[in-house]
């Protein structure tokens, strides 16, 4: 039988109306319980940017990837529909026999890559599996980034009056927190550091020389931790924008660089919580444009995709030659 190859996009999903929530949270913590007060705060959130189009546009990546490629692209959710043992089980009905799986999580976690990596091989049976687990210092990521940056960037500091170098407007970037747990060694089961810390600032760094920015003109935060359970990882955004307050900062710029389009934790935590927080403390905040149908991003994960073909076919040549 001759080989079939397509490619997997995987991503965190997303629920398709408020009702759905509480399942989709049980997605999320494996059906731990939570909270009702968590519940309700999270369907709150969800309804002041009804309907979410994470799903949309990730099928519309997947879209524009297929067409850069010329070959067939499929969209898994870990969280929601349609969930990756589905979108699997598709693949093998339409002949695919090679799989090469793309996370559009760029920085690699326990807790966001790792499970999507286990879901993916638990669906997956027989079929050869290629896996990107992570892809944070590609530097057609970071341009893309930057692209979006320099348009909101720009214009902010000119309208500010802030064209001198030792003026700019501050760029804080960020990437969505994890519990404390996950980036720290533990003596009870000897793993490993988490990389994730790691490699969502090695993005925020290649972001910011890819944009020209000043060393001293840009920070880093973790945003949108968790409403339950123990710590996680910071600075949050309040305690930076409290910070550059403290400095005189009337101005900044959020860039998210974890995310790759549009969703709760943009169109909420950033567009409403944030700049409320930071209005209160009369700093103007912006954002750039999110990822989303960038052409650039497209022809990133099509360098990536590529990279996964070559590792899929560099393996059938060994196999045939054992």
């Amino acid at each position: 039988m001759a080989e079939k190859t397509a490619i997997l996009l995987l991503a965190h999903g997303t629920p398709d109306s408020l009702d759905e929530i509480p399942a989709y949270l049980a997605n999320i913590t494996g059906g731990r319980p939570m909270p009702d007060h968590v519940i309700e705060e999270i369907r709150h959130r969800y309804s002041l940017i009804e309907p979410s189009p994470l799903t949309r546009i990730t099928m519309e990546q997947g879209r524009l990837l297929s067409k850069e490629l010329g070959m067939p692209v499929y969209v898994g959710m870990r969280n929601w529909k349609p969930y990756i043992a589905d979108v699997v089980a598709q693949m093998k009905a339409d002949g695919i026999t090679r799989i090469a799986a793309i996370c559009l999580a760029p920085q690699n976690s326990r807790t966001s890559v790792g499970l999507y990596r286990k879901a993916l091989y638990a669906a997956a049976g027989d079929l050869t599996v290629e896996f990107t687990a992570g892809w944070a210092e590609h530097p057609l990521l970071a341009q893309a980034f930057a692209e979006r940056l320099a348009a909101v960037l720009a214009p902010f500091e000119a309208e500010a009056g802030h064209r001198i170098p030792e003026n700019r407007i501050p760029v804080v970037f960020t990437a969505h927190s994890v519990p404390l747990r996950t980036v720290q060694a533990t003596s009870e089961d000897g793993a490993s550091p988490d990389p994730y810390a790691d490699e969502a600032k090695a993005t925020a760094r290649l972001t910011a020389e890819a944009a020209g920015l000043a060393p001293e003109q840009w920070t880093f935060a973790f945003q949108s931790q968790g409403m339950s359970g123990g710590p996680w990882i910071g600075p949050t955004v309040e305690e930076t924008l409290d910070a550059l307050h403290q400095q005189g900062a009337k101005g900044v710029v959020i860039a998210p660089i974890g995310f790759l389009c549009d969703h709760v934790e943009i169109l909420y935590d950033i567009d409403i919580a944030f700049k409320e927080h930071a209005a209160k403390l009369g700093i103007e905040l912006r954002r750039p444009v999110s990822l989303n149908e960038s052409a650039t991003l497209t022809v990133a994960l099509a360098d990536v995709a590529r990279a996964a073909l070559t590792a899929l076919d560099a393996r059938k040549n060994e196999a045939t030659s054992a």
